[in-house]
């Protein structure tokens, strides 16, 4: 058995990526793959053992650098206005170096595979934001909501700002970059809708 290439297999999960969020799923095929990467079938059965294997390992490997990215700097004790701050840059960071990733992350989640990719999920990060929550709350820094309505008041707008910039347009299509000030302005907001 020939040796694993990291190089190959490297770009075999880049290709992954593009042909899911081109195609969908149903347009992707290890064959399809192969002919894309100018490699063997063969050649991606070294790394994964089937479509499903390779589709939950991309994803996995793309949560891995993401939770990184999001976790850089930060502390569960931090407090509550500077951590979700720096929340918001990191994933501002992330999400403008890394559109694909979050294209492909959103495929995904709307499949059934999606239930297989949270069962071998780590928990470093969710047990982090957990910690980071419960201690606002304790510290009477954060308003107690149910963690999905903390989520989404925290997170939605600036997920929405991020798919605005990221399709270079707003709701009305008008072109749309994002700025410092919209970004901050959009932070104050949320802030003051999350704090006592």
């Amino acid at each position: 058995m020939r040796p694993k290439d990291a190089q190959k297999e490297v770009l075999i999960r880049q290709k992954t990526m593009e042909i899911v969020v081109g195609e969908g799923l149903d347009g992707f095929s290890m064959h399809k793959l192969a002919a894309e990467v100018g490699i063997s079938v063969n050649t991606i059965y070294l790394n994964f053992e089937n479509k499903e294997d390779l589709i939950i390992k991309v994803y996995q490997g793309v949560v891995e650098k993401m939770e990184e990215v999001l976790l850089e700097g930060f502390s569960a004790e931090m407090d509550f206005a500077t951590g979700l701050k720096l929340q918001w840059e990191n994933r501002l960071r992330y999400f403008t170096k890394h559109p694909l990733h979050i294209e492909f992350t959103e495929q995904i989640r709307h499949l059934p595979i999606y239930e297989k990719v949270m069962q071998r999920q780590g928990k470093k990060f969710t047990t982090t934001m957990a910690q980071f929550y419960e201690k606002a709350i304790e510290n009477n820094e954060l308003i107690r909501f149910p963690l999905e309505v903390y989520w989404s008041l925290a997170y939605a707008p600036l997920f929405q700002l991020l798919k605005f910039h990221r399709q270079k347009k707003s709701i009305t299509g008008k072109k749309f970059v994002l700025t410092e000030k919209q970004f901050n302005q959009a932070f104050s907001r949320v802030l003051l809708s999350l704090t006592p």
